[in-house]
């Protein structure tokens, strides 16, 4: 397992150690920022480019299906170019892609979508690598889900500021301002780089197979489950995310901005969720079994979001929304430290990028699939009954994870 490499830089090094957790925290919250610009402004951009707003989901497939297979790369070129460059190259990635879609066309988009999501999927790779360097393995749940935080803060950066600007300046701010953050971050990156990527190895081949993850994963049945388990669970979470607003704003009769704040709360409590849930890993020593709560309470707020309609009062669509947010975002920190105590010694970043490409393959066809069978049933809370069944297949899928695990002890 891969407890020895977490000892390897921990000779006292805890304000190096916050750094990296600051820094890779940041990264991943611009990457996710730029992931969601669109969809938080999906009314304007419809509007924008004569596209009916539920075509949104297609737009976050292509940014995750990027995502899918830059990650397959990126754990491969960790050991070669260094988890910081690779952190860099991710970033400038998201900025072009931001800055193409700025330009008013299909085409551009769905070009812009896939650059984004190559940028989004180099992100955890090479931050996973870098935390196994620096966090203690006792702390190593909690830790890895404070840096999975960063996922809904840039998911409260895409409400509360993609529609702010978008209403001032027009639908194309939203992609320039995050694109211009990325680019800052890649800049600011360079200050760190050389000590950061001092365990680089040159020489170290560049060509290993992208597969090589997945293979990985697919050999060891406690990876293989795991995986399989947040396939489901990524698939609600980004329908969640992907849909909200539009179910507010067309079935609810939130106004866009009201719509907009309603999903950065959502994302506050996936914050507080993804700590809390790392806390209760770490102390229980059951991270696989913790999977297994989460998904039942996603199958739960699932279930509840069908009801929602314009009759019900705010304080009700506002609990829901933020008991539901606190399970379907807060997942993924668990999930990323399981990885990390269940990968061979050495492999945490080729591991990573195997998993996270099955994580993407469920984003990538969740929104779509979303988008499907709304234009059959025609109701967005009807719809979240896609949202039951894939919860309670990850639930499932965690459990035979935990099964195949063996005993789970703390780490």
């Amino acid at each position: 397992m891969v407890e020895a490499s977490g000892r390897q830089d921990e000779r006292g090094a805890a304000p190096a150690a916050r750094l990296v957790l600051a820094m890779t925290t940041l990264v991943l919250a611009i990457a996710a920022f730029a992931a969601l610009a669109l969809a938080a402004i999906a009314p304007e951009v419809g509007d924008a480019l004569d596209l009916p707003t539920s075509l949104i989901g297609y737009q976050i497939s292509l940014v995750y299906g990027g995502a899918a297979t830059s990650s397959l790369f990126a754990g491969t070129l960790v050991p070669r170019y260094g988890a910081c460059r690779i952190s860099q190259l991710s970033m400038l990635l998201i900025a072009a892609g931001c800055a193409l879609a700025t330009v008013p066309t299909l085409g551009t988009l769905i070009g812009a979508s896939l650059v984004i999501g190559a940028g989004y999927g180099m992100t955890n790779p090479s931050a996973s690598t870098l935390l196994v360097r620096f966090a203690p393995p006792h702390r190593r749940n909690l830790i890895f889900s404070i840096k999975q935080t960063g996922v809904p803060l840039g998911g409260v950066m895409a409400g509360l500021i993609a529609p702010t600007v978008a209403l001032a300046f027009g639908w194309w701010a939203a992609p320039a301002t995050v694109g211009g953050l990325a680019f800052l971050m890649a800049a600011g990156l360079e200050t760190v780089r050389k000590s950061w990527d001092r365990d680089r190895e040159p020489e170290a081949p560049a060509g290993e197979s992208p597969l090589a993850g997945l293979r990985l994963v697919w050999r060891l049945p406690s990876l293989r489950w795991l995986s399989n388990a947040c396939f489901w669970f990524s698939l609600t979470q980004l329908c969640f995310v992907g849909f909200l607003v539009t179910l507010l704003v067309e079935d609810v009769g939130y106004s866009l901005v009201e719509a907009g704040f309603l999903l950065s709360t959502a994302q506050v409590a996936g914050v507080v969720g993804r700590v809390s849930w790392g806390w209760v890993a770490d102390r229980v020593g059951n991270g696989l079994g913790v999977l297994a709560v989460l998904g039942l309470l996603m199958a739960l707020g699932s279930g509840l979001m069908m009801m929602l309609g314009s009759a019900w009062p705010p304080i009700a669509v506002q609990l829901i929304v933020l008991l539901f947010g606190a399970s379907v975002v807060g997942w993924n920190g668990v999930y990323i430290a399981e990885l990390a105590r269940l990968s061979p010694e050495g492999k945490v970043g080729t591991v990573t990028g195997g998993s996270l490409s099955i994580i993407f393959a469920g984003v990538l066809i969740g929104p779509s699939l979303f988008a499907a069978l709304y234009a059959v049933i025609g109701s967005y809370p009807a719809t979240f009954v896609l949202l039951v069944l894939a919860s309670l297949a990850g639930t499932l899928s965690a459990v035979v994870a935990r099964r195949a695990a063996g005993t789970i002890r703390s780490v």
